[in-house]
């Protein structure tokens, strides 16, 4: 038996008893990844949302949801609420910059392509927008959302998708 330096990470679709995990995965991404864009205070009343379990697991179980791996265990998750949005997307941050948010994106790119859709959007945090642009997506408006007693502000952003081609 070989030893890996680097393990290989896998996508698997979400199951309800993930829900503990990916919200410690949501808890901890935005407690440690943010906190150059957003206050403690707006920090704690996002990463707040996912302490109703059921709600949380209710959101990710509605839509279609994929989960990155790493021997077995989640590393992150990103969500396709109906055809063209992107919801949730988080990494764990002992993972971030290594690959796994491409992997998740990619992913929901290439079924979104597959399905035919037009283009993607998402809401993307302060944090999260130079990861979008560098995928070719273009900001559209700036939003103020209240979460909590706290307002936090992220970008509506959207990328055109390559046409599906008619097979003959």
């Amino acid at each position: 038996m070989m030893a890996r330096a680097n393990p290989a990470y896998a996508l698997r679709p979400y199951l309800p008893p993930d829900a503990p995990m990916l919200a410690d995965i949501f808890r901890a991404s935005i407690e440690e990844l943010t906190e150059d864009d957003y206050t403690p205070a707006q920090q704690d009343a996002w990463a707040s949302s996912a302490d109703d379990l059921e709600a949380f697991a209710e959101r990710l179980g509605k839509h279609l949801t994929l989960i990155a791996t790493v021997q077995g265990s989640p590393i992150g998750f990103i969500s396709l609420d109906g055809p063209t949005e992107i919801g949730l997307f988080y990494v764990h941050p002992a993972v971030a910059g290594q690959g796994v948010g491409k992997m998740l994106y990619e992913a929901v790119e290439k079924l979104s392509a597959a399905r035919g859709t037009a283009h993607l959007s998402v809401a993307a945090s302060d944090t999260a927008r130079e990861f979008f642009e560098r995928r070719g997506f273009t900001p559209e408006r700036r939003n103020t959302v209240s979460v909590g007693n706290e307002w936090l502000s992220n970008t509506t952003m959207k990328k055109q998708l390559a046409a599906k081609e008619a097979t003959p």
